[in-house]
């Protein structure tokens, strides 16, 4: 088996109607993942809507009412092969949805492309968008000025729209020196696929040559540890299964770890007898496996999906009470003090309250705004202290980021998505 390309996952952000969509659809067709037939039938589609033009954009936009609106509602994933690596490319909505789906780590963003008209330049929420991805822990974000066949590719509009994007980064502490811009349009497939003929100034990459220019993202390795359940088997002549992905750290056959909460509360003390993947027995599996984990002295009633299987020298927390940042995506009315929402962090569902909204924050410039806080609302980003109900396995983002990160569900939808900054431990 030959050796699989190292994985990243890169996400496509940008103001409505910038033209993201337009841009990876172009990328998927013209590097041959779209087949022609299919393309002829999304032209087709979107001259019968009156939407001409619209086509790349219905490659990533598949459901019906976004192709008639022209604007993308949920998220959408395609895989690309480039000469180094596999690439998973998130093509996010706007901010909203994009906050909820960056911070679930369905799309642990690794790199980003921020799309900008060059015939529009920086709007309100390009501002946002980048203290999102901040926030997020996206660290490496390129720059796709797109439309560039609206300004007839003339490099004094590209290089206006550079500078106010450069002070953009410069407030959000992201320095624009080591930033890469792109002349793009994806309407006309200018430095998407193909370099394009009609910017002889521009010498820079096209956006499928960037997918393998980005750094290849830190395997988390180096930190404990941690492998939250996703299901426990029963196997027959094996025993107790427990599957999941690491998350970080490397796992290895013999090492002892305490699998917490556990049925108990108090963890449970075990050492790790066997690891399976794809069938195969592995002596050792770093983080970003799923695997299967056989374990002396886990009885099946013992552990449950949610728990999280941990290195027995450095345990995780189960936590007290804890502070977070979060970010109010979609609740109906207000969320004050004393509201209860099940959080959803790693593969664990527990019912937390909120004690206290410390303060708001300022999504244009990230810091604390003055005052008492009551409630917050829909597009509010807020520093709130929580208490669980349960037990609740989280850790800080300076202690682990991958063990921070969390969305509150209600009645069936994401209502807002954070991520923890302190938490005091309970005493197990």
């Amino acid at each position: 088996m030959a050796a699989e390309k190292p994985t990243m996952n890169v996400v496509f952000v940008g103001h409505v109607d910038h033209g993201k969509s337009t841009c990876v659809g172009r990328l998927m067709f013209d590097s041959g993942i779209i087949p022609e037939q299919e393309m002829k039938k999304l032209t087709e589609e979107a001259k019968k809507l009156g939407k001409a033009g619209f086509e790349f954009a219905f490659v990533m936009d598949n459901i019906k009412e976004e192709r008639e609106r022209g604007v993308t509602i949920d998220l959408s994933y395609k895989k690309i092969i480039t000469p180094k690596r596999q690439v998973t490319i998130i093509d996010a909505p706007g901010h909203k949805d994009f906050v909820k789906n960056m911070i679930t780590g369905a799309s642990q963003a690794d790199a980003a492309f921020l799309t900008i008209s060059a015939k529009d330049g920086v709007q309100p929420q390009t501002k946002e968008h980048l203290w999102l991805l901040r926030t997020m822990g996206v660290q490496q974000i390129a720059v796709s000025i797109n439309k560039m066949d609206a300004v007839d590719y003339k490099q004094d509009a590209f290089e206006k729209v550079k500078k106010e994007v450069s002070d953009l980064l410069k407030a959000v502490g992201i320095n624009p020196e080591k930033t890469l811009f792109l002349a793009v349009s994806g309407l006309k497939g200018d430095n998407i696929y193909k370099k394009s003929t009609n910017m002889p100034w521009y010498k820079g990459p096209t956006i499928y040559e960037q997918l393998d220019l980005f750094d290849e993202p830190k395997k988390p390795t180096e930190l404990p540890v941690r492998m939250p359940l996703q299901d426990v088997y029963e196997i027959t002549g094996i025993g107790v299964v427990p599957v999941g992905k690491i998350e970080t750290g490397i796992l290895k056959v013999g090492q002892k770890i305490k699998i917490l909460p556990g049925r108990s509360g108090r963890g449970i003390d075990g050492e790790i007898k066997s690891i399976e993947m794809h069938h195969e027995q592995m002596k050792e599996a770093p983080a970003g496996c799923n695997v299967g984990v056989n374990i002396k002295g886990i009885g099946k009633k013992d552990v449950a999906r949610g728990d999280v299987i941990c290195d027995a020298a450095q345990p995780a927390t189960i936590a007290e009470e804890f502070t977070a940042q979060i970010a109010v995506i979609n609740h109906p009315t207000v969320i004050a003090k004393g509201y209860t929402p099940v959080f959803h962090i790693h593969t664990a569902q527990v019912p937390c309250q909120f004690l206290e909204i410390m303060h708001k924050i300022d999504p244009t410039s990230g810091q604390p705004m003055p005052g008492k806080v009551d409630f917050i609302k829909n597009g509010d980003v807020a520093i709130v202290k929580i208490k669980p109900m349960g037990n609740l396995v989280i850790e800080t983002s300076k202690v682990n980021p991958h063990m921070a990160r969390f969305a509150i569900r209600d009645a069936g939808a994401t209502v807002a998505a954070g991520v923890c900054t302190e938490l005091k431990a309970k005493v197990i």
